[in-house]
């Protein structure tokens, strides 16, 4: 006689309700948090103003490097504000408190993940209508497209400050990952040089970084439709944000050492 397993079904209903509680606390923190709100709005509004300003007198130059920092900008910013509010969630103890309750570290990492996701659209899509709307970016692609482009930017950077956060001892150290793992992404994704006219050490290099294939994206947004190669720069996107956020809650630590 074979034996029956039983599965329970209230596992996956309770992950839900844990991510999902997670997710409204981190949003509640956030929206009384308002020098946080500034950064993740604000600046990156700021800055693509004042890139917009600064080349106003050439022609064609802002329209030229303006997209792919329009997707950078929100991937750097949101980086610094995940990796930081991670990882005060170990340090004050809010994590292992947390860990008491029937919640998995999936739950854990996955409502963070929401909760800045949302904060990434948000911010996206606010940089992206200035810059398109009151900043005058022109590019050849659909508005649409290059919102969707940012978004995922922006979600790529959260899911990477969630990554990295496991691996600081304190804020200051999730800070100074950023030279570690955002700038050599900026120096090879092909904003300063294209990739095709890099060394061929370091165009290997760059052919598997996610900032690459951002840029790439916003860059073939920048000249022309969506085609099957930007789908493609956009799916890489997608999946390096999503096994970044998996390799986040595998390494996530209960406390700080």
């Amino acid at each position: 006689m074979s034996a029956t397993v039983h599965v329970p079904t209230h596992a996956a209903p309770e992950r839900r309700s844990a991510t999902a509680a997670t997710t409204r606390r981190v949003l509640r923190q956030v929206r009384h948090d308002h020098r946080t709100v500034a950064l993740l709005l604000v600046v990156p509004s700021v800055l693509m103003g004042l890139l917009a300003w600064l080349y106003a007198d050439q022609p064609g130059v802002f329209d030229r490097i303006g997209p792919a920092l329009l997707g950078i900008f929100p991937l750097i910013v949101m980086f610094l504000v995940t990796s930081v509010a991670t990882l005060r969630e170990r340090t004050s103890g809010t994590l292992e408190r947390l860990m008491t309750l029937p919640m998995s570290k999936v739950a854990f990492v996955g409502g963070y993940a929401v909760a800045f996701g949302l904060l990434a659209a948000v911010q996206a899509s606010v940089v992206s209508t200035l810059s398109l709307v009151a900043y005058g970016l022109q590019v050849a692609g659909p508005a649409w497209a290059v919102v969707a482009v940012a978004v995922l930017d922006a979600l790529l950077g959260t899911a990477l400050g969630l990554c990295v956060s496991a691996f600081a001892a304190t804020e200051f150290q999730a800070v100074q990952f950023m030279p570690a793992v955002v700038l050599p992404q900026l120096l090879l994704c092909g904003l300063l040089v294209p990739t095709d006219r890099m060394p061929d050490v370091l165009a290997a290099v760059a052919s598997v970084l996610p900032m690459t294939y951002a840029v790439d994206a916003m860059s073939l947004l920048a000249r022309g439709g969506v085609t099957g190669e930007v789908l493609t720069d956009m799916a890489v996107v997608a999946g390096f944000a999503v096994a970044t956020c998996g390799a986040g809650a595998g390494t996530l630590r209960r406390r700080t050492p």
